[in-house]
C-alpha cells in the first residue's frame, strides 16, 4: 500500500519483562509476601500488586499467561494515517510513482 515501515515494537523498560513475572510466581508460591517480592525485583510493591491482581490473584498467577495478556493489551487497533486519508494515500502513491523519496513528500 505504500508507506514508511514502522520500527519493531520493543517493550518500555519500565513494563514487567517476563522474567520479573517468572520471579513473582516463584514468590507468590513460597508465600512471600507483596512487599518481599517488590524489594527482590527493585520495584514498587504497588506495580507488584496490580500486577497480581490483574491477572487471576495470588493463586491462580501464571507469569507466561500475564506477559502474554501484557502483550495484547499493549497492541492498538489504531489504523495509520494513509488508511485514514484517502486523499493523502493517493498524493503519496503518485509522488512515489514519480520517484519522489519519502522525504521529499
Amino acid at each position: 500500500m505504500g508507506g514508511i515501515k514502522p520500527e519493531p515494537k520493543r517493550r518500555n523498560s519500565k513494563h514487567l519483562t517476563l522474567k520479573e513475572r517468572e520471579e513473582i510466581r516463584v514468590g507468590l508460591s513460597t508465600h512471600i509476601s507483596i512487599r518481599g517480592i517488590a524489594r527482590m525485583l527493585g520495584r514498587s510493591p504497588s506495580t507488584i500488586s496490580r500486577e497480581i491482581h490483574r491477572n487471576r490473584g495470588r493463586r491462580n498467577y501464571k507469569a507466561v499467561d500475564a506477559d502474554n495478556r501484557a502483550n495484547r493489551m499493549a497492541k492498538r487497533p489504531k489504523l495509520g494515517v494513509l488508511e485514514l486519508n484517502p486523499e493523502l494515500r493517493m498524493l503519496v502513491m503518485e509522488k512515489l510513482e514519480l520517484q519522489w523519496s519519502p522525504e521529499q513528500i
